[in-house]
């Protein structure tokens, strides 16, 4: 199997229009691993609530590893050609982060021992309501997914979001604990054919402006 490593930078906007739900791609084209870690690297760089960095990736990496999803994912033939699948998933319990996020800053002097206090008891209230914990949830991985497709782009991989596969069955079969709800899969991969064109509603169909 082959290997590809794109290096070449892209302009940002030549980045937002070349990327594509592409569904059809090279199952002889692999990805590396220390490729994989740089575009989840600068996935997790998205912004998040408190920056608690609500997300998790699993990382479904060769072809049986892939195998073992295709019918979770209801027999799709990109879960199998693509050089690898990403799962996001959503961190109902990112309150925990907490220290690991805000005990760093204390230590460097960036913030006072008390505005973190405040701020971590602003989290733990925040976190007494299940609705929020769950929009948190879905709301920051989607962050960071946009960010995942749009880092694989700007290296040369397509890639598309998948919503369409057994969310219970997923937990299952790798193990994901209850902290995580699974909230989409993403294949990445070498494009063998263009991807369907669509259209997009204008501006004026998608805004509504407030100016007084």
């Amino acid at each position: 199997m082959t290997s590809t490593d794109t290096t070449s930078k892209k302009d940002f906007f030549t980045v937002i229009n070349e990327r594509k739900s592409v569904r059809k791609y090279d199952p002889n084209v692999s990805i590396s691993k220390e490729e994989l870690r740089d575009i989840i690297e600068t996935a997790g760089k998205a912004p998040s609530a408190w920056n608690l960095q609500h997300w998790h990736f699993v990382v479904i990496h060769g072809k049986t590893a892939q195998q073992r999803l295709y019918p979770i994912a209801y027999h799709q033939q990109q879960i199998l050609d693509a050089s690898a699948v990403i799962a996001v998933l959503g961190d109902l319990e990112a309150n925990r982060n907490t220290d690991a996020v805000y005990d760093p800053l204390v230590q460097q002097g960036q913030i006072s021992k008390e505005t973190k206090e405040r701020i971590a008891q602003q989290i733990e209230m925040a976190y007494t309501n299940k609705q929020y914990v769950r929009d948190a949830a879905f709301q920051n991985a989607a962050l960071a997914a946009m960010q995942l497709m749009l880092a694989a782009t700007a290296k040369g991989w397509a890639t598309c979001p998948i919503g369409g596969f057994d969310v219970n069955q997923f937990k299952q079969a790798f193990h994901i604990s209850d902290r995580y709800i699974p909230t989409i899969l993403i294949t990445i991969g070498k494009s063998i054919a263009p991807a369907h064109h669509t259209t997009r509603l204008p501006v004026e169909a998608i805004t509504t402006w407030v100016e007084q």
